[in-house]
């Protein structure tokens, strides 16, 4: 974690870049446990931050913490400083899968949490992990369900990694642990992603922010990584919907013409046209184009 003086330098160097235009901003602190952190930490943390919010060049601050640092001392110290989003690492809602991969917490502490985060009128994120050691496609559905249940106000998915020199790897290695494949991995959550489509959730991440580490496979030794997890994963639902809708327009072409959203295309085509050559073989079309209709929502596509 940042000094104060650190964190303030980071601030202003990021807002010399900051356009007139964009979007709010937060100050987040993210990648660790930031309640868990000690109190005097905290608040000389959180009392930097402010400074920003206060001077109106930051619109407000987030942190991600543990279901079990959630409690009503935390929530005391905090409830005076600009914290309007607070994101939980849930990780799974099975005891079992989270002692494997010892979270040190359990489901009813995140249950408890977003109770209590609730009661302050706190935005809610909560991020979860499919292909944990003791999980499987039963498992990682009923633990997005269970998410689901809890109303947060948006969610983040993750997919496990190997990565060198750690437990995880070390079971890897031994052959106690298998991974997930990259499809075995985008096809659960896309699952999973519907299933919160449908509670009416939104889900802000598929996949891990691609970065130098991520790329270099002495670091990651195994895992569904890839820089474009997300698309990948919207690339696959519109493959679905596409073949449904042939499928039930119930007629044989050998040429057809997809209509999506401009903003859609690519999600349509798939990476390297791949959703085009699945099908074109399918189907066994000769000719398939994809055309833009600024009145089709986003998530929807009509066939010719």
């Amino acid at each position: 974690m940042a000094t104060p003086a650190e964190l303030r330098f980071q601030i202003r160097e990021f807002l010399k870049y900051k356009k007139e235009n964009r979007k709010p901003v937060q100050i987040a602190f993210f990648g660790g446990n930031f309640l868990g952190l000690k109190t005097e930490e905290i608040k000389s943390l959180l009392d930097s931050a402010a400074e920003f919010v206060s001077a109106g060049q930051v619109d407000g601050i987030r942190l991600s913490t543990r279901p079990d640092t959630i409690n009503e001392r935390c929530l005391e110290m905090i409830k005076d400083y600009p914290v309007s989003t607070v994101e939980l690492g849930v990780q799974s809602m099975d005891d079992q899968v989270l002692a494997l991969a010892g979270r040190g917490h359990s489901a009813s502490d995140t249950i408890r949490a977003v109770e209590q985060l609730k009661e302050r009128h706190f935005r809610i994120g909560l991020q979860m992990m499919v292909g944990l050691p003791g999980d499987d496609e039963t498992g990682a559905l009923t633990t997005a369900q269970r998410i689901a249940d809890l109303g947060p106000d948006f969610v983040r998915i993750y997919p496990t990694l190997v990565v060198a020199n750690s437990r995880l790897a070390g079971w890897y290695e031994n052959g106690d642990y298998t991974p997930l494949s990259l499809e075995k991995g985008v096809s659960l959550v896309k699952k999973i992603y519907l299933k919160f489509l449908k509670a009416g959730i939104d889900v802000i991440r598929m996949g891990l922010q691609a970065s130098e580490d991520l790329e270099d496979e002495t670091i990651v030794l195994a895992g569904p990584y890839h820089p474009a997890f997300g698309h990948l994963v919207h690339c696959e639902i519109f493959l679905d919907m596409a073949i449904a809708a042939i499928e039930s327009a119930n007629t044989l072409k050998e040429t057809l013409t997809i209509f999506v959203n401009p903003r859609s295309i690519s999600k349509m085509r798939g990476l390297n046209n791949s959703n085009i050559k699945s099908l074109q073989s399918r189907f066994q079309l000769t000719s398939l184009a994809v055309k833009t209709d600024v009145s089709i929502p986003e998530e929807n596509l009509m066939i010719q």
